[in-house]
């Protein structure tokens, strides 16, 4: 079968024009809010809803003996249990790296002296404005103060070698969005590798 060219003639998309942006309902962690936006060139329009949150953070954590630290807890969205990497909401003014040892700390007991950031994306750019920072610290260990959950947290934490967690990500037993971007980074920007996953 013959392999179709690609159209030439795509033109690229406008930036729609903002009218306006208004607060429809707040909570502890976002704001659901409407934007009217204008297309500059037909002038259509419309009221676009998203959610106002800020930005967050998750930790590919390794230890001393290079396994890497998961969490498991109960997600109320998916109303399922989820394999994740620790993270978390940035509080104001404070820095994404510091932010992702604090979080690290509070849910798993595990301690860093260090953190850098690896990466950083867009959650979902089609309702959310924020970013997610991607944090790689390396030697934690397991610290004597244990964890500080939130009120509603309740995790399982568990230490695994890097060959299963690249496993799990293969049988799609990790199915977190960020965890997956988390795990992409790290192995492209701290081992120098990919690996091509299909899920069924």
């Amino acid at each position: 079968m013959a392999k179709l060219a690609p159209p030439d003639n795509l033109q690229e998309p406008l930036r729609w024009e903002l009218l306006s942006d208004q607060l429809n309902f707040s909570c502890r962690v976002w704001e659901l809010r409407t934007r009217r936006y204008r297309h500059p060139t037909n002038a259509k329009e419309g009221d676009f809803y998203y959610l106002n949150s800020r930005d967050w953070v998750i930790v590919v954590a390794r230890t001393i003996d290079g396994d890497i630290i998961m969490v498991r807890q109960f997600r109320w969205g998916s109303d399922a249990f989820s394999w994740e990497l620790p993270g978390g909401i940035i509080d104001s003014g404070e820095d994404p790296v510091q932010a992702g040892l604090r979080e690290l700390k509070e849910e798993t007991g595990y301690v860093a002296e260090k953190g850098v950031v690896i990466g950083q994306c867009s959650p979902n750019p089609a309702i959310l404005n924020n970013q997610c920072h991607v944090v790689f610290a390396d030697q934690c260990q397991l610290s004597q103060d244990g964890t500080n959950w939130d009120e509603h947290e309740e995790m399982e934490v568990r230490v695994l070698p890097e060959a299963e967690v690249m496993q799990w990500v293969a049988e799609c037993k990790i199915g977190h969005a960020l965890a997956l971007v988390g795990i992409l980074f790290y192995r492209t920007k701290v081992t120098g590798q990919e690996q091509a996953t299909t899920c069924n």
